[in-house]
């Protein structure tokens, strides 16, 4: 009997560990403004979004608070929606004119980081503060 509670409790905490879901809190500062909203998406680490949320601004920062995800790998990227045409605007050369971002504060030479990059662990409640580029 007692090897039978011990064997159960041992599952029980296998399964309390892998089944644990945490919070991921995500700062966004250096905005140029505080016009329009800030698009957020919320990665898995197969590229499929999970969460796509929009945030007002106050004092040039934002703030998102994404809760139950289970641990993995994630990303995040994001852009400055000053005009709230839920599109990205670019200039002749396709080089962005609104700000963005993405997890890690990785940026491109010449376009995106690749998604490797932009990836982080989770495997406890998690702050990314991010800082947008212009």
């Amino acid at each position: 009997m007692n090897r039978f509670l011990i064997i159960f409790a041992g599952f029980i905490l296998i399964s309390n560990c892998t089944l644990s879901q945490f919070t991921v809190k995500i700062e966004i500062n250096d905005l140029r403004n505080n016009t329009g909203k800030v698009m957020l998406q919320f990665f898995d680490e197969n590229e499929k979004v999970l969460i796509q949320e929009t945030s007002d601004i106050k004092e040039k920062s934002c703030h998102f608070v994404i809760k139950s995800i289970m641990a993995g790998k994630y990303a995040v990227r994001y852009f400055h929606d000053e005009n709230l045409n839920l599109v990205m605007e670019t200039n002749n050369f396709g080089k962005p004119t609104e700000g963005y971002g993405f997890s890690n504060n990785v940026t491109g030479t010449f376009g995106m980081p690749p998604f490797e990059k932009w990836l982080f662990t989770l495997n406890k409640d998690k702050t990314i503060v991010l800082k947008t580029v212009y």
